[in-house]
Formats: C-alpha cells, structure tokens, sequence
C-alpha cells in the first residue's frame, strides 16, 4: 500500500528513465534490462521487457512478475487476463499461492462471484493464517457488494474538473479557512508530459484552488518554505482553527516510500511560516496521514504509521497535543480499527473517525470505514457504502460543511489517467442531499418465512419500457436496500425460484422529508411439477417407510404406505416378480440378526400375499448385517459427514467421531429394499413415491384391510341429481401454463393468455465466449389483448419484444440474445415476462415464465 500512496510519482519516474536500445535484444537481455528497471522503481519500462521476453519464450513463469506488476501499476483488466493465464496453466496447482491476488483483482473488475469462488479456493489451500484471514474479508466483502444499494440515501460524486486534476494522480484534499482547496499532487505544467527530465517536477508540491462561479481555479504551488525542494510534500490537515497546517515529507528509495515525516506551519496573514518537524511523532518509521481530532477531552493528532505496536501493514496510531508542537508517546487505536492489511488517511469529524481499510470487508480495494468514538471506546467500524466505494481504491475522505459535502480521492473509472483507465488517482466532491428516500424490501413465504436467494428489480417507469431495471439477488438474506431518486414513480417486482413473483408500484413524488419505504412481499409458491426416477431390474430400491419396531417383525401403518406402493407395481405388472430385502445394523449376534431379518422380510410378503399377490412373485430374503449399506449422494447430500461410495462397515462406523452419526449410521443399515427379479427390465416411477411420509392411519378410507384382506365400507354418497342427464358440448377453455401467474387462479375470462409453442429451450452445447440467438414464438388466447411491460432475465440474456399490443388471436415473437462470455458453468436460466395487463381484481402484473438451458463448454 506504500507503493499505492505514492503510484504517481512512481508513475512519473517510471517514464523515460532509461535509454531503450533501438536494435532487438536476445532473451537474456531483455530479462536483464527487466531487472535494471525493476531495481529502480520503472515498472513501466520492466513490464514492457519482460512482455518481450514472454513472447520471446512463453514461459509461464514471467507470469508472475507482470501479473505483479499490472497490479502494482493498478491496471486490473490486464493484472486479471495475466493472472488467470498464470493460474490456469499451471500443473499441479503450483502457482495456488496467487489466487490471493487473482482474486482481489476480480473483486477489482466488479466480478463479484468470480472473485468469491477463487478467493474460496485459496482460503481452503493456504496456510498462511494472515492471508487467510485477509482472504475471508475479501469474501465477507464481495459478498456485501453483490447486495448494498447503488446510490448510497442520494450521494452526489462528482470530479472537481481538469483545473485540479491532471492525468496524474492528485490527492489529499483539505478545506482551509481561507475558502482555499489545499491538495497534493505534481506541477500543474506536466499535465500532458509524457516524457519528464530528472528536475524537480519529480516531486509532489502542496497546491492550492480557488472556486469561482465557474468551478475550482488553476492550482498554484505553496513556496519553498513548505514545498521543500528535493522531497515529496503532500498530505495536507488543519487544526480545529485553519491557523495550524499539517503536512509531510517523505522520500521515494526506488519505488517504494523510504521515508516520512510529519511537519507543521502557521498561518502568518496570507502566506505560512516556515516548516518544523512534529516533535514526539516522528522516528525511525513511516508517519503520515496527520489528521486533528479529540479523544478524552484533548486534541489528538491522528496518523498512519508501519510503527512497531500495530496490527500489521499500515496502521492508525494517536498522539496528544501537550502544546508548543509537542505531542505525546503514539498510541495504537487498537485492533477494533487496525487489521493485517492497512488503515490509512484518517480523517476525525464530530466524534466520528473516517479512514480506508484494505483489512476490513470492503466492495474494492481500499474502501472508506467509518466509526464513532463514545468517550471510551470506538464502535465497530461500518463501510460507507456504494458511491463513496467503488471495486477499485478510495481514499482520503473529508467532510464540510455541516456534514452534508466534502471531497475524497478515487482511481474509479471515469477519471483522467495517463496509462489504463485506473492507474491515477483524482479529487472528487460529493454531496448529500438534506432529504432523500430509500427503499427496504423483504422477501418471505406465504407463512412468513424468509426466502433466501431471491431477486427483485426496480424500475423507474417513466423511462419507458426501455429502462434498466435495477436487480439485485441476495442469497444471504432477505432484505435489500435501494437508494430512490425524489418525484419518481416506481415499480417493484420480487421473484424467487419457485414461487410466483409479486409487484407493486409506489412513488417519491410530493415529499417533504426523508423517508424509507419497507415493503414486504409474501410469494406464492408454484406447484412442484413432479419428478420421476427410472427402477432397473436387479437394482436394490430402499423403502424408507418400511420401519419396524425393536426386535419386532410386525407392520406398522406407515411401513403399509411403502407396501401398497409395491402392491400397486404388481398388480400394474402382472409379470413382475420382486425379491425383498430386509437388513440390521452390525449391533447384536450375527445369528440373531440373520433370523430378524428373515423374519420381517417374510412379515412384509404375508401383507402382499394377503393382498392377493401370488407368493410365487416375492421372494422374501433377510441378509442380517452381511450387506451394509453403500452411502448413495442423497444420502451423501444430507449428512456431509458421510462422502458417496462409502460403505458403512462395523469399523467405518465406529471410527465417526461422534456418538449421534454413529446411530445415523447404523439406521441407514437397517433397511428394507425391494429388487425386480424377472418382467419389466426397467419402470419409470414419480420420486414421492420413494420418499418418506406420514401414516395415512388418520383417514377414513383404506381400500384393503392388511389384516383380513377384504375391503373396508366407504363413506357412501348420493347419486348426483344431474348424473343420469345427457351431457351438453363442453367449454374447452385455454389450457394455463404452470408457468403462468394466471395458473391456480381459476380465471379465464378477461385476460389475455400467452400459449408458446415451446417454454423451455435446449441450446445444447455452448462454448464459453459464444452468443445465441433464438427466439419463442406465442398466440394470444384469452380474450383480451395483451402488452408487454418488461421482461427481466440474468445480466447475459437480451431480450427483443414486440412493442404493440397483441390482440386475441394474433402471435407474437420474442427474440433472445445470451452472451455465454462471463459463464463459468452449466445452467438454466429463467426468462419473466411481466405485461402491462393485470390479475382481475389486484394491481398484481401478469407474468409469464420461460426458461432456457445450456451446456457450457470452456
């Protein structure tokens, strides 16, 4: 982070330092020449040689060295193509130790979930506790962007225009009390250098800028009594007054911060006394960053230091004015602000310390940390947010103004930067608006149970049909914040993975105050569409129902649910013969658990044969504790103590840890199975016929009594007055989709209903980088025309829709664009279309559902 502070003399250095030969070097040389300019700080001119060595070579091993470098020089796009190209060419994993920084420069690039997967891995391989530890934040901190509202409560960031900042890096901006903007950066005639001499231009100078009525003014350099040739000046403070200035001077040794030193100045009229060293703070260490602020009553000067007593990296010490410029002993602010990365440019502001952390979970780089002091202690550190943050680096906040402006320093894109789009940093203003409106959403059940992993959009509807939705998907909660704009109308539409998505529309128009609007949305569930498994002849099938009691063999009722199941196979195939199978835990005399087994197995086939199924189609077989069972990956899927394939032998058993998987494990042993023996080779069956239920012993019915084999009496009936009349011609209404809002809602007349030929697609195989163009083509069949208002799918799917209104009978197409570029797996993806027509009765959109699927082939 020391090399962050200080990119753009870095930047400045690294240009033309060394004469470049003009004729073409060998490998060797270019290897050498990339280190003679390394050793000297000229990142610029190394990573051009060894780019020359690498196409030279292809060995994987420069790599390394300009992936580093890219990211030291803060050009992340490139840092990430290097480092992936690192990593994904390695053998054996040697080159895990990266994915550190792969990581963290995904998370740079806004690839949040990309980032989160690498950094995981890396987290599970290192045994560095440290980096560890830094990479669990770096997850907690993707995690947090995937989900904090753009527009942190209507924060304004804007850059404060060319007058300030140059291509290179500005930073450090403070208020005087002159009405002055006071900053850091290099002379203002080097704005369109690119080639500089050694001269004094080398070093930062402290400016200051006058605003006007038409912006800031041309920064004029602060003399020699400050800006003291031969060293970097910059990192500018006031004391509570404007009378006292703070600053430092530091020294660059190659590319890396050699030294620094904090200084004071009064004011003296317009101009400021000469320059004397802090006494108390400086040694022989790093000290910046001087910040006054107020602890326990007395001023306080904060400031960044690698000082022995920290937590790691940079950290935020204090010191105490005792007057006359004296300061007492630094002080660390201890573990609940410092952390193994870096916290730097403090900034204190009515009982509240700002400052950037690259240690705590921010959505970038450096992010900007806010936490208020009580009298004794600070609170816990919370991260500003969107807007003040970005994914790459955002320092030196400070505020004015009563709170409600102030400025900060960015390399975000937009800014002016003279290599890449991040490489320099600029000044930025923001505002806070005195009112603003934001919005809180929760996502529940119908029985009020949070939904995890649902996603709702919001859209501002006078922008037409054309608008952006805003989307977010949180799989770690249930709530999601938005910031709103004043004197808008907006729409709402929450969806979740089998459930009906809900809408609602409000509006900010009229306030007169801040306000949050909360709305909590309770979605329906869709009907399960059922799932089927295929039983093959001589493959073993559990029952779970089939339960018996301690040492038992008798039926109970929820054992008679499996049964009837196995009864309705056969008579369904008459020459189906089964065998069945029942099983013990290892637990007991191998004697006794054979003849158990033997015994309920038979037990079961007397309840069949009673039934009217001949004996000569069962064979009852008990295997007593010889074939324990082999773990399958739904069982694997629902205790991960235990992996696939596993075979729960005595001794796999008691090797588990605990007593509680143990039993787990013996009770998957004792089972009842059934085989086809002869008949079909192979059913198709639905899965809830497999799995466990409750006894159907509180029902009425039962068509045959296990116990007599006759029929129980049914509930009788009275014949229907209409069911000896002649049946008249049916109304064959549309069939709804259930993948229709409309479905369940026993509506037909006076709405429209989109019937498509197909609403799932098979893309088959996609190669990661291709885009596919199909289309879903529908009929309007209600009775009502129908309008399109939107439609809403994941950030690779584009979407061409008719604009007009489809009227009763007529077709339409919508065309569809996935771009596989950002994939990383297989999946299926949901398409919602939301008309402009709504359910009878509610202001609730209709929605249409499609989806298409795709194998991704990298």
């Amino acid at each position: 982070m020391k090399k962050l502070l200080f990119s753009t003399i870095a930047f400045l250095f690294a240009l033309g330092c060394i004469a470049q030969p003009l004729n073409k070097e060998s490998y060797e040389v270019m290897l050498e020449l990339a280190k003679e300019y390394y050793e000297i700080g000229d990142y610029y001119s190394a990573l051009e040689k060894y780019e020359e060595a690498y196409d030279e070579r292809k060995d994987n091993s420069l790599n390394i060295t300009m992936a580093e470098l890219q990211y030291e020089l803060r050009d992340y796009v490139k840092a990430e193509r290097l480092f992936r190209r690192l990593i994904d060419r390695s053998k054996d994993n040697e080159y895990a130790a990266y994915k550190f920084q792969y990581g963290r420069v995904l998370k740079m690039n806004e690839k949040y979930s990309q980032a989160i997967t690498i950094l995981k891995e890396f987290v599970e391989e290192t045994t560095d506790e440290t980096l560890k530890e830094l990479a669990q934040n770096e997850i907690a901190g993707a995690e947090m962007a995937e989900i904090l509202p753009a527009n942190n409560k209507g924060v304004s960031v804007n850059n404060l225009g060319r007058s300030i900042n140059i291509p290179l890096s500005e930073y450090s901006p403070a208020m005087g009390n002159d009405g002055k903007l006071y900053f850091g950066g290099l002379d203002r005639d080097q704005k369109d250098a690119i080639e500089i001499e050694e001269s004094d231009a080398h070093y930062s100078k402290i400016f200051t800028s006058t605003k006007s009525d038409r912006g800031w003014g041309e920064g004029v350099a602060l003399d020699e009594k400050i800006n003291r040739p031969g060293y970097n000046t910059n990192n500018v403070s006031f004391s509570e007054d404007g009378n006292t200035m703070y600053f430092t001077r530091s020294l660059l040794k190659g590319n890396n911060l050699s030294e620094s030193k904090i200084f004071m100045s009064q004011r003296d009229g317009a101009s400021w006394t000469g320059a004397k060293e802090v006494a108390g703070i400086n040694g022989d260490y790093i000290a910046t960053h001087p910040a006054v602020g107020e602890l326990f009553g007395k001023e306080v000067l904060f400031f960044t230091t690698d000082m022995e007593g920290g937590e790691g990296g940079l950290d935020i010490f204090y010191a105490t004015n005792k007057g006359g410029g004296v300061y007492g002993d630094p002080v660390s602010l201890g573990p609940k602000i410092n952390t193994p990365g870096d916290e730097m440019t403090p900034f204190y502001y009515d009982g509240t310390l700002f400052f950037s952390s690259t240690g705590h979970p921010g959505i970038g780089g450096a992010d900007i940390f806010y936490s208020t002091w009580d009298g004794s202690r600070w609170s816990e550190p919370k991260n500003m947010g969107k807007g003040y943050n970005t994914s790459v680096d955002d320092l030196y906040f400070r505020m004015y103004n009563d709170g409600y402006s102030g400025f900060l320093t960015s390399n975000r894109p937009g800014g002016r930067s003279a290599k890449g789009k991040t490489c320099c940093d600029d000044i930025l203003g923001f505002e806070i608006p005195k009112m603003y409106a934001d919005l809180v959403v929760g996502a529940f059940t119908e029985s009020k149970q949070p939904i995890l992993g649902a996603t709702v959009s919001l859209k501002e509807t006078t922008s037409g049909a054309d608008a952006v939705p805003e989307t977010q998907t949180n799989t770690k909660s249930n709530r999601f914040d938005f910031g709103l704009s004043l004197e808008k109308p907006y729409m709402i539409v929450v969806s979740a993975d089998g459930y009906f998505p809900d809408s609602l529309t409000f509006n900010t128009v009229g306030l007169k105050e801040t306000k949050t609007f909360q709305n909590n949305f309770f979605l329906k569930p869709k009907p399960v569409e059922p799932e089927f498994i295929t039983i093959v002849e001589e493959t073993p099938i559990v029952m779970e129902n089939i339960l018996y009691p301690f040492d038992k063999d008798i039926i109970t009722e929820q054992a008679e649910i499996d049964l009837q199941f196995i009864y309705d196979l056969l008579i369904k195939y008459p020459e189906m013969k089964i065998e069945l199978r029942s099983h013990t835990d290892a637990r007991g005399e191998d004697a006794y658990n054979m003849d158990l087994s033997q015994r309920r197995t038979e037990s079961a086939r007397r309840w069949l044969v009673r039934k009217g199924i001949d004996r000569s189609r069962i064979e009852a077989k008990g295997y007593g504790e010889t074939v324990p069972q082999t773990v399958t990956a739904k069982v694997a899927a629902t205790y991960d103590y235990l992996k696939e394939g596993d075979v729960l032998t005595e001794a796999y058993i008691n090797a588990l840890p605990t007593e509680e998987m143990k039993e787990v494990a013996h009770s998957l042993n004792r089972r009842t199975e059934f085989q086809i023996t002869a008949g079909p080779t192979s059913i198709i069956i639905e899965t809830k016929s497999l799995k466990k239920q409750e006894s159907d012993a509180g029902k009425e019915e039962k068509a045959i009594s296990p116990a007599t084999g006759t029929e129980k009496k049914k509930t009788q009936k009275k014949p229907s007055k209409s069911r000896n009349t002649l049946i008249g011609e049916q109304n064959h209404d549309p069939i709804i989709s259930t993948m229709s809002s409309l479905y369940g809602k026993k509506v037909t007349k006076n709405v429209p209903i989109m019937t498509f030929e197909n609403r799932v697609l098979d893309l088959g195989k996609v190669k990661r980088g291709e885009k596919r163009h199909f289309s879903y083509t529908f009929v309007n069949k209600g009775d009502t025309a129908l309008k399109i208002s939107l439609i809403s799918a994941c950030d690779c799917t584009t979407t061409d829709y008719p604009a007009r209104t489809i009227k009763p009978g007529e077709s339409g197409e919508i065309k569809v664009t996935f771009d596989s570029t950002e994939k990383e797996e297989s999946e299926v993806i949901d398409v919602d279309i939301y008309l402009e027509n709504t359910l009878p009765g509610t202001e609730e959109p209709i929605v249409e559902m499609l989806q298409y699927k795709y194998e991704l082939i990298k």
